[in-house]
């Protein structure tokens, strides 16, 4: 008896129940993988006040933790992208979610006897980032092989509402395990789970639609119409060739390839004040308790998962009606700099609930932009998706371990509502950068 289908109802309406959905639930599952990395990834920042206390940390210190992630995750992503397009990605997210597993267990692991821990959690956290740098390159490479064009931008969004999901589960979470048993089994419980849906991943997943026994007929054509790839180049031999007739030397001329990197930088930075920093914000300077602050936490991740659906909904829709120009491309403009607009007025507001509320808003603002990245790279890379998109991601994640670094040092000497203003700024410059990109023109 074949398994249950369990996001049937979110697949895209335009699709015949008579094709099948099992495209639908293996991108259910990596959306799955997606919430459980950034649980992994997110808890300490939930984790990390009690951290502090326990090492006699500062937040310059915690500071470094929280940048180290990112800078293993960064430096790797062009490493990552290359693994799931030479190995494909069943193997390579299989093999990411046992380092996970691992090396987030290992962070609840460093005794607080030891002299300089901070170095410890240093090198876990880089290693850690280190693995979980494969989740979104081999990710896109599932698309690039099982998506039709004009699905790409919900399969993005659901893919991407997994971030939501994790960051936006780990405040309750983390905070429910901290008190009932103290930070380490935070670590403990969330590699645990994320080992299990590994297991699972491995079982499902096949790396083309041909490998795959429970295809149906009718649904294999419609996925080698819909990436208009003929059969006879779908076999895992013939996508090894193309893969090494687009030379990173061409990926690196693209003028494209080196927009969407600028902007998905701008994007990291914005995205990563919230990831690392804005429960701490919340609960050190806008006054509120562990539980205020681990409720309004959620604010953001929520915003996220509701715009990156919404998002990738808007994004086919507009592709199929206006072309990939406007699908791709306009709805992420308008998106960076909607949430510049909301990043300035919600750092300025009194109120901390109401502040929280408009932050939130500029959050989800920014994640409305969030599948058209990736689509765009699966548009224009084909069967080197993962490289391409490595190394976009690589200038996200940059983004990201700047904001770790830059942040407490800005609201340091200048006081927090200057890093939303220099958030709000890069997201104004992103949004200009997507005006410069023809999603259109293909590396191939």
């Amino acid at each position: 008896m074949s398994a249950p289908n369990p996001i049937a109802q979110v697949a895209p309406p335009h699709a015949s129940t008579a094709i099948g959905h099992l495209r639908w639930y293996l991108i259910f599952w990596i959306f799955v993988l997606s919430a459980v990395s950034f649980l992994d990834r997110v808890n300490i920042s939930v984790a990390g006040t009690s951290i502090a206390t326990t090492y006699g940390l500062t937040n310059i210190q915690l500071g470094w933790v929280f940048s180290a992630f990112l800078w293993g995750y960064a430096l790797f992503q062009t490493a990552g992208g290359w693994l799931a397009d030479t190995l494909g990605p069943r193997r390579v997210l299989t093999a990411g979610v046992c380092w996970w597993g691992v090396f987030t267990a290992l962070t609840a692991m460093v005794s607080p006897k030891i002299s300089g821990a901070v170095f410890f959690f240093i090198l876990v956290r880089f290693l850690l980032g280190a693995g979980e740098a494969i989740m979104y390159p081999a990710s896109n490479q599932f698309v690039s092989r099982w998506i039709p064009t004009d699905e790409r931008g919900i399969a993005n969004g659901l893919i991407f509402a997994g971030v939501g999901v994790g960051a936006g589960s780990a405040p309750a979470l983390i905070t429910y395990i901290i008190t009932g048993y103290g930070w380490r089994w935070s670590f403990w419980i969330t590699a645990i789970i994320g080992l299990l849906a590994g297991l699972v991943w491995f079982l499902a997943a096949r790396d083309t639609p041909e490998e795959h026994p429970r295809i149906s007929a009718s649904e294999l054509a419609h996925i080698q119409t819909g990436c208009g790839i003929p059969e006879e180049t779908s076999t895992p031999q013939a996508l090894q060739s193309n893969t090494r007739q687009i030379s990173w030397r061409v990926i690196l001329r693209s003028k494209e390839i080196w927009a969407v990197t600028l902007s998905y930088f701008c994007f990291g930075y914005v995205a990563w004040i919230f990831f690392s920093w804005f429960y701490i914000y919340l609960s050190t300077v806008r006054g509120l308790n562990l539980k205020a602050s681990a409720f309004y936490s959620t604010f953001p991740p929520v915003a996220m998962v509701a715009c990156s659906l919404l998002g990738g909904v808007i994004n086919d829709r507009l592709t199929r009606t206006h072309g990939k120009r406007a699908g791709r491309c306009g709805i992420a403009a308008f998106a960076l700099a909607l949430a510049a607009i909301l990043l300035l007025i919600g750092s300025h507001v009194a109120g901390p609930r109401l502040a929280s509320l408009v932050l939130a808003g500029g959050a989800g603002a920014l994640y409305l932009a969030q599948s058209s990245y990736w689509s765009v790279t699966a548009d224009i890379a084909g069967h080197r998706a993962g490289s391409a998109s490595g190394f976009m991601n690589m200038g996200a994640q940059l983004g990201g371990a700047v904001t770790a670094l830059l942040t407490p040092v800005i609201a340091t000497h200048f006081g927090w509502t200057y890093p939303f203003i220099v958030a709000a700024t890069l997201s104004a410059l992103g949004a200009i950068a997507w005006l410069t990109i023809d999603p259109s023109r293909s590396l191939a």
